[in-house]
Order: C-alpha cells, then structure tokens, then sequence
C-alpha cells in the first residue's frame, strides 16, 4: 500500500498487465537457449524485461496473470520467477501484483502464500471470496503484502453470482449501519464483507472491473478509499471516463487500471517495446485528464 501511495502521489494509476501468451510475443524478443534456436523460458523472460523497462516510470503496479506462465510448464514458472524478481530489482520500487485468483481451505493456503509471497517475492495477489474470511487468514495475516479480492469482475457473465441478490443479516445490518431487512448483490456483500471486517491490517484491496461503471461507483461507496484493482480498460472495453468517475477515492486516487493486451501486444514489430510505452503514456495521461475534468 506503501508502494502504490507513492505512485498515486506521482500521478500514475496505470498497471501494465503482463499477459504474455507464448504465441503473441514478437518474432523480434524470440531467444535461444543453449542448445536450441528458441527456449520459451528465454523469450517469455526477455519479452517481459523489455516491456518492464519501456513502461515502468509511468506505471503504479504491473500484474502478471499467473494462466499464461502455467500453460509453459517448468518454463513458464521459470519466466515468471525471472520477471517478478526483475521487476523488484528497478530503483522505482513498482508493486509486483500476481492475478492468480488463489483461494482454498486454509491450510492449502499456506502453500499458496508461500508461492506468491516468498518464492515469487510478489507484493500482492488476487484471491477469490467463495471459501470465506476464515479459509483465506493465511493471506490476510500476512499484513505486509497487499490481498486484492475479487468483487466484481469485469468478464461477460459476471452476473450469473455476483448479481444475486441476498439477504442481509440483523447482526450484519447493525455492525454495518444498514435497515433491518436489507438484500443486496453478492458483490456488495462482498465489499461490505472486506472492508468492515476482513481488512484489520489494512492490507485489502478488490477487484472490480471498467466493464461495470455502475457496480464500481457502489463499490467504492461502500469501501471508502480501499484501493480497487480495475482490469478490463482497453481490449474488454471499458469506458476509461466514466472508470475513472466511479472509481476514484476522495483523495483523487485509489485506483489500479490495468490494461493487458492492448500494452504489451499494442505492437507485433521490432518496436514491441516503444509501442507498449506509448500505450501505457497515453493511458496514464488519459487518466489523469479525466481526475482532472
């Protein structure tokens, strides 16, 4: 949280989102390994470094998706140790985020924790709310790194759950100052969920996407200035005004906007690199054009 203040202070709430599936990368950031014309560890982990130093001054976070480094097996895993520990070596101190949607029963947590946290050196991670606060305390607990739990998400049927309406109880409604008989979305019970009685060490975050401007504005109304991850701008199509409307803090700030595809793939040229850092330029002026209006 620390970390990402500093940035905000900065003027920057861009996050580059490091999606970098094996069959998108440039011909140009192909890599050999010893033996080999290509070695996948060698390319995912050159793509990722270039794209780091091209955007990383204008950037508040960057956030690796877990799925893309998974699909290469012991070398996607390699790319991935590489490009966390990369991005932790920069001067500028920019948060490494892991999307890995992580959540079991709380012992097999620990596992999780110990991968993101201390294998990976990661600064935060997504994780899902199904299993409940209790499941989740091995993520909590570890009040020095930042857990971004899933809310709202910016996918097409996001709905089918998370739209569903349900009952408040009389203890919920007293502990959170709402009328006795209150139903909501279950992701405003989410949001209420986190923010009145997960986020004791203040480390919590959640995940909403551009997709939904409505959903946003109601989440940030209930969490106050929880900072809240915003995928979803750029190819799913978020409309970034009206994002950044719905989704500041009272301090103009709070918000993590990520874009993916639309940065690190904004180029199939020698040039992948420049492409992406005009991307990201531009997102963060944007943004900060539409804090201003």
């Amino acid at each position: 949280m620390e970390m990402l203040r500093v940035r905000w202070g900065q003027g920057l709430f861009a996050c580059v989102g490091l999606d970098s599936a094996l069959a998108k990368i440039p011909e140009a950031a192909r890599q050999s390994g010893n033996e080999t014309d290509f070695d996948v560890a060698n390319t995912m982990t050159h793509f990722n470094k270039q794209i780091v130093n091209a955007t990383r001054s204008t950037v508040c976070a960057f956030k690796p998706n877990m799925a893309f480094y998974r699909a290469q097996g012991l070398s996607g895993a390699n790319a991935l140790f590489r490009t966390t520990h990369h991005i932790l070596s920069l001067p500028e101190q920019v948060p490494v985020i892991i999307d890995a949607k992580d959540a079991d029963v709380d012992n097999t947590n620990e596992g999780y924790v110990e991968d993101v946290f201390d294998h990976l050196c990661a600064d935060a991670v997504t994780v899902h709310p199904y299993l409940g606060g209790k499941a989740l305390k091995p993520f909590l607990d570890r009040a020095d790194k930042g857990i971004i739990v899933l809310c709202r998400t910016s996918n097409k049927g996001a709905g089918e759950f998370q739209d569903r309406s349900v009952a408040i109880t009389d203890e919920e409604a007293e502990k959170w100052d709402l009328p006795q008989g209150t139903t909501m979305p279950m992701y405003q019970l989410v949001a209420y969920r986190v923010s009145r009685e997960w986020n004791t060490a203040g480390n919590c975050a959640l995940v909403v996407g551009a997709t939904y401007p409505d959903e946003l504005r109601e989440v940030r109304r209930i969490v106050g200035n929880m900072p809240i991850l915003i995928p979803g701008i750029g190819a799913q199509g978020g409309d970034l005004e009206k994002t950044v409307s719905a989704g500041k803090d009272s301090n103009n700030a709070g918000m993590i906007v990520n874009s993916s595809r639309g940065i690190i793939f904004a180029s199939s040229g020698e040039d992948y690199a420049e492409a992406a850092a005009r991307e990201t330029d531009k997102l963060s002026k944007d943004i900060r054009t539409a804090l201003a209006a």
